[in-house]
């Protein structure tokens, strides 16, 4: 089953910048006019890298934002979550800096979180130099596994970014060690509902860390019973009822076909205990056919003395 970093990032980094911003750049934030709105330029940003080759992105952001000293700034946000390092990385920061800056002719500031699993890989520059000319981009990086060793700070910050950070690097940590991430991803559950943080922020970071944190099925389904019973104990029914209902049925389809399997597997296996081999139009027929018409046959198996007699009508 494969991890997926990339739609719980882009959801929590859209609905909640300022915050992003607070947790892995807080000079930046602390120079931004909050009390001013903020514009994502997307599509934007999607039009200028349209004819570029600039490789694999996960996310990138291009933010209108408004600075104390009353000015403004075009921010280029690019946060790159992937697990493998890229040589072309810091390249294709130059490229969309210089892309952004021609387009507007404001000041650009680019800036990058690197959510890989390693802890060397840190492209923070790009630049070369020929004939006696220079050319030089530096710019911040946030490295996410500076945190691996800081779980505990983490877990105990108010950020709602702490929380992100920690269901990020503990992914990364249980990849294939299903019974450890499921006990994480219930921890970190448990410490989001304790923060007594208002509805729609719950809802929003409970997916998030949800979306992230993947497990197999068995696993999930005990995790979401677990969290409806918290839910009713805590008095904070936020998980959307459809999707509880949602996964109800799911369990209770489930469950039934288990049940029609077993019911077939137990019936061939009394006929071809009784009869001999069945050949393939017998199990055919067998696997096509309803709970009540498999019980029927059954109880005809008690009394048949031939194949025919179980099946006859």
């Amino acid at each position: 089953m494969d991890d997926d970093y990339d739609t719980p990032w882009k959801e929590v980094v859209t609905n909640y910048f300022p915050e992003f911003m607070a947790f892995y750049f807080p000079a930046v934030h602390a120079a931004i006019d909050w009390s001013r709105p903020y514009v994502f330029l997307d599509q934007e940003l999607v039009a200028l890298s349209r004819d570029a080759a600039l490789g694999k992105r996960i996310l990138d952001k291009l933010v209108h934002v408004h600075v104390l000293d009353g000015g403004e700034r075009w921010v280029l946000l690019h946060l790159e979550v992937q697990g493998w390092r890229d040589s072309a990385f810091a390249e294709r920061i130059f490229i969309y800096h210089y892309r952004v800056y021609d387009r507007y002719r404001k000041p650009v500031v680019s800036m990058a979180v690197l959510a890989d699993s390693g802890k060397d890989w840190r492209p923070s520059s790009f630049a070369y130099q020929l004939f006696g000319c220079e050319m030089c981009l530096a710019f911040p990086i946030v490295k996410l596994q500076d945190y691996a060793d800081r779980l505990p700070e983490l877990l105990a910050h108010q950020s709602p970014f702490a929380l992100v950070t920690a269901a990020h690097l503990l992914t990364q940590q249980t990849k294939r060690k299903a019974g450890h991430r499921h006990a994480a991803k219930w921890y970190l559950t448990k410490l989001l509902y304790e923060r007594r943080w208002d509805k729609q922020r719950i809802i929003d970071f409970y997916h998030a860390i949800d979306w992230m944190m993947r497990l197999p099925e068995d696993l999930d389904l005990q995790f979401r019973d677990a969290v409806y019973a918290l839910e009713r104990r805590e008095a904070m029914p936020y998980i959307n009822n459809f999707e509880r209902a949602g996964r109800k049925i799911g369990r209770q389809e489930g469950l039934q076909e288990g049940r029609q399997e077993g019911r077939y597997t137990l019936l061939a296996t009394m006929l071809a205990k009784r009869f001999g081999a069945l050949d393939p139009g017998t199990l055919a027929r067998l696997a096509t056919a309803d709970a009540e018409r498999l019980s029927e046959w059954g109880l005809k198996l008690l009394d048949a003395r031939t194949l025919d007699e179980v099946f006859r009508d």
